[in-house]
């Protein structure tokens, strides 16, 4: 395996993608000091599969899957492998700009972008069904264009709320229909042998996740935003059996950091809340900005991070039906996303993750043309002024073009913490 920090050499024609991909990469694994040794899998990982385009590996069929809200279970249970086909890639974003209106999702685009172009970084291979969940609008009418390029999808629709007995029906039903759909795919029953095996597959990463969140609750910091956030990345692609024993070797890392007393960031770094819009590989540039600007990312509310694997499925009866119930329950009523018409949840949710980790501040990113998370940041706003958290709102894109820009409020935002932090002793 080569380490990290040697860079490979490219072929002379690489890919924009891949050069984009590296500078990434570089930033990540050069611009900071004491990266934890268990990164370099993640670092290699990221690197072999973005930069030098090498083949992922995939069992059977291949499931792609839009959002968080597929349950990734059952997918599993069928002898079927899901692949997270969200992308961060501004070279993608131009390509989906080319059919998709201006002021659209940098997310979406992105993903148009991909799902269109030949030659795919990473190479996902030839995706059997890709499963939309019709979330926000923009998803919903991606759906149409996904089959104009010739993908096989399936809508696996959500209610528009949460709360009512309605709704969770509603959903329930959604998510039998898709065992349906995956057993016409495979050909394979879903029992209740195959789906426990599955389960037991997500809830050791699920564990081995939620150890790494609350080492990030420790202070001084054990380790960087930016290093959390390539490794739930990591999760879209990689082998779900590898990806959770490297989770595994880094949280032993950062239990020996935690007796040695060690130190990721600066002692009096501010410690930020990241939400909104979830930050893509490679477009980390935000959570990079926080941390190269002498803040440090020590939480987050996001669907690519902590709302992806945090909550566990609670199961009552081990009968099939009762199972993909549960699991379907598990999908809808912890979410915090912001396409529900009431989402008190997120805000009781912000507020708790604030207190917990002990942030002194939130930075909130909507992703341009993203309604659902620019119409709730004042809302957000609102619920963290009343707990005296300070709260910064940037509006971008996968554009490279407002570096300088967020550089220099991300550092008055910080600058700002740190004086009502002095003010206060």
């Amino acid at each position: 395996m080569n380490s990290p920090n040697t860079k490979i050499p490219l072929p002379y024609n690489r890919s924009r993608q891949a050069r984009e991909a590296e500078t990434m990469l570089d930033h990540l694994t050069d611009d900071f000091d004491d990266n934890p040794a268990a990164m370099d899998y993640f670092y290699d990982l990221f690197r072999r599969a973005y930069c030098q385009g090498e083949s992922l590996e995939r069992e059977g069929v291949r499931v792609g899957t839009t959002c968080i809200h597929a349950p990734e279970e059952l997918i599993y249970a069928m002898g079927a492998t899901p692949v997270r086909l969200c992308n961060g890639s501004y070279h993608y974003d131009q390509v989906g700009a080319d059919f998709m209106p201006a002021k659209s999702c940098s997310l979406v685009k992105a993903t148009l972008g991909m799902l269109s172009s030949e030659n795919v970084i990473p190479k996902v291979g030839k995706l059997d069904l890709i499963v939309n969940p019709t979330t926000c609008d923009q998803k919903k009418k991606a759906s149409a264009m996904m089959v104009g390029m010739g993908h096989k999808v399936y809508n696996l629709e959500l209610p528009p709320a949460k709360e009512s007995e309605q709704a969770r029906l509603y959903w329930q039903r959604s998510v039998r229909e898709f065992v349906q759909q995956l057993r016409q795919l495979t050909g394979k029953k879903l029992t209740r042998k195959n789906l426990t095996a599955a389960m037991a597959r997500t809830s050791r990463a699920q564990a081995a996740f939620r150890t790494l969140h609350n080492f990030r609750r420790k202070s001084p910091s054990l380790v960087l935003g930016k290093d959390v956030f390539l490794v739930t990345n990591a999760y879209f692609f990689d082998d779900i059996e590898r990806w959770t024993e490297a989770v595994e070797k880094l949280n032993a890392e950062l239990a020996r950091r935690d007796q040695d007393g060690f130190c990721a960031a600066q002692k009096k770094a501010p410690r930020i809340l990241f939400t909104g819009s979830p930050p893509i590989f490679p477009n980390l540039k935000l959570p990079l900005l926080i941390e190269e600007s002498g803040g440090v990312v020590v939480a987050d509310e996001t669907c690519s991070a902590n709302r992806m694997l945090y909550d566990m499925t609670a199961v009552d009866e081990w009968l099939v039906n009762d199972m993909v119930d549960s699991l379907a329950d598990k999908y809808l009523k912890p979410c915090t996303c912001p396409i529900f018409t009431n989402n008190d949840d997120r805000l009781r949710r912000l507020v708790e993750l604030a207190k917990s980790f002990a942030v002194d501040g939130v930075v909130y990113q909507a992703f341009s043309g993203c309604q659902v998370y620019e119409m709730e940041q004042k809302s957000v706003a609102d619920a963290l002024n009343k707990e005296g958290i300070a709260m910064l709102y940037i509006e971008t894109d996968y554009s490279p073009d407002d570096m300088g820009q967020l550089t220099t409020r991300i550092e008055a935002f910080l600058e700002s913490l740190k004086t009502r932090k002095r003010n206060r002793k």
